[in-house]
């Protein structure tokens, strides 16, 4: 390919103009050179012999004239074995390594390869000579961690492939040839252990694309139970700041029913993201007993790093996120936050000076982020597996102002909406989901005539509740007051969980339709209590003997006889016809 060249004409923070000799096209990278450093930018915008690059560095220094050299290449990352239990940054560098070579502070210019390319891996060849293949269909498995990695057809390999020859059982490295295809006019090509793909490309190399009706089990009771997130689908946690939404995804990460978790730290704080850099290497898989770094890729990008490379995290985790769901694995991303992505794509706009939508964020904003939501599903591969890919991202409002563009635009396209309050936040309340905000439309873990009796109650004890700040306890009726009382026992026993206690932090489907049949058990019963103060006294009492239930292992001595307890307590103040 001819060598494209061009010279810097213009700079505008990390926007760049260039003056181009020959054909570039949109998201093409190119690197400007200045002084002894070359910094990765990409085309953002083509008008005529001239292109706009975003830097993914710092442009303090870069002048006029200084050279651009195009790569003829997308933003892509580098796909094969070796991704798992890695922390990289938005252009896929892995950052342990830069830190071992240059320290702590991140220099310019520094782009490393994002696999180890001297490891060797142990190849069983799955593909025998003269099998027609054709892109994301395996010719062979390496193990990596607690899976055994496909390794793939290259995915830009679209027509039928006839496997020429197949690499032996036995050691390799990933640039070592594993097979050679030829493709139908006879051409062959050599296939590697990895290979590269465009972040901004969806992965389709699947046979058919399903719809997402089972339930992703994430252990948290509140979102199980009442507010479902289904696998392949979609949710999101919109919060004010100090609400709980990192802390509720980190938790969702250790815990939910997922093969892989792919975490994307988009513009989040550098205090937060070093917190999890420093905890997940040491925290133990409950589903395997091992580091759950082992199933665990982490995408770095905080708000203290330049802000074009924060727009290119969410894509490389998602890239990331379809690559493991093409072997067959069930892929769980966390986007913390989609806020500040949506920030620096606004940036970038208003450098380029196109018409502001609302808030002066992009007028495409809600395009951008339908697609990569829609980039989560479920899909049959061509082996006759499935795979999926569930995106859950947190939304930062301003104020908690959940009628902010972002919000909205998320809101149009996703299966879930777990909305945070500072209020319950601020009461300790986890998770601060709020129940009365919030919705699902997957089907959920329970009972689902039994979760809308339940919220039912909460909406009517809210009432009461309202009403009582008005005309105190004391102008309420004693019906009004039990009712009231038992939204409050469902709130304190059910919708939040104590992350600290081992077994209450993750409760498993079995136990969490258990305890919510008795509970509905408790909140149906009419019962007979003489005034106020009786029935308060009763739901305290109540109340903690559930929370002891609660914390006591499933099927224990203590976990029976505390709830024998519970239900002859009920059964002597309950009204007898």
């Amino acid at each position: 390919m001819k060598e494209k060249q061009g010279r810097v004409v213009g700079v505008n923070g990390n926007m760049v103009t260039v003056d181009v000799d020959g054909d570039v096209f949109m998201n093409e990278v190119g690197y400007v050179a200045t002084g002894d450093q070359r910094l990765k930018a990409e085309v953002i915008r083509i008008r005529g012999h001239r292109a706009e690059l975003q830097v993914f560095e710092v442009t303090r220094g870069i002048g006029i004239g200084d050279p651009v050299d195009f790569s003829g290449e997308l933003l892509s990352v580098q796909l094969g074995p070796g991704l798992l239990g890695q922390i990289f940054d938005g252009l896929q560098n892995p950052l342990p390594l830069i830190a071992a070579q240059h320290g702590f502070f991140l220099p310019r210019g520094v782009y490393l390869t994002a696999l180890p390319g001297d490891r060797q891996w142990e190849f069983t060849p799955l593909a025998k000579v003269g099998a027609r293949v054709s892109r994301g269909m395996s010719l062979g498995t390496v193990p990596e961690g607690i899976f055994q990695h496909r390794i793939m057809v290259p995915f830009d390999l679209y027509d039928n492939y006839t496997v020429k020859s197949i690499a032996p059982a036995g050691k390799y490295t990933l640039d070592s040839r594993i097979a050679e295809l030829t493709d139908p006019k006879g051409n062959a090509v050599s296939v590697t252990m990895v290979f590269n793909w465009p972040v901004k490309r969806p992965i389709n190399a699947y046979a058919e694309r399903l719809k997402p009706t089972e339930p992703l089990i994430t252990k948290v009771r509140i979102i199980d139970s009442f507010f479902p997130v289904a696998r392949g689908g979609t949710y999101c946690i919109p919060g004010p700041f100090g609400s709980g939404k990192t802390v509720l995804q980190q938790v969702t990460s250790r815990h939910a029913e997922v093969d892989v978790v792919v975490i994307a730290a988009c513009g989040e704080r550098a205090g937060e993201v070093v917190e999890t850099l420093r905890e997940f290497p040491e925290l133990i898989d409950p589903r395997t007993g091992r580091a759950l770094m082992e199933r665990t890729v982490i995408i770095c990008n905080t708000s203290s790093m330049p802000v074009a490379a924060r727009e290119a995290s969410v894509y490389t985790a998602v890239t990331i996120a379809e690559y493991y769901r093409q072997m067959g694995l069930n892929v769980l991303l966390l986007a913390d936050s989609t806020s500040r992505w949506a920030q620096a794509m606004r940036e970038m706009s208003g450098r380029l000076e196109e018409i502001p939508g609302e808030e002066a964020f992009p007028a495409y904003l809600e395009s951008v982020i339908a697609s990569f939501y829609e980039r989560a599903g479920v899909v049959r591969l061509k082996d006759g597996g499935t795979g999926s890919v569930t995106i859950g991202g947190t939304v930062s409002p301003a104020g908690g102002n959940f009628e902010e563009p972002v919000t909205q635009a998320t809101l149009k396209v996703v299966g879930a909406f777990h909305g945070l309050s500072r209020e319950r936040a601020e009461s300790r309340k986890y998770p601060a989901i709020h129940p009365l905000e919030s919705w699902s439309k997957y089907p959920a873990a329970v009972d689902e005539t039994m979760t809308e009796f339940a919220r039912g109650l909460l909406f009517r004890g809210n009432e009461v509740s309202q009403m009582m700040k008005v005309v105190g306890e004391e102008g309420t009726s004693l019906e009004d007051f039990i009712l009231y009382l038992k939204a409050e026992f469902i709130d304190a026993v059910f919708l939040q969980q104590n992350s600290f206690d081992p077994v209450d932090a993750a409760v498993n489907t079995e136990r969490q339709r258990y305890a919510f049949a008795l509970l509905t058990q408790i909140i149906k019963a009419q019962l007979e209590l003489a005034d106020k103060a009786a029935a308060r006294s009763f739901f305290y009492q109540l109340r903690q003997r559930f929370l002891d239930w609660n914390g006591a292992a499933w099927g224990s001595d203590s976990f029976k006889s505390i709830e024998q307890d519970i239900r002859s307590s009920l059964g002597e103040r309950q009204a007898h016809a």
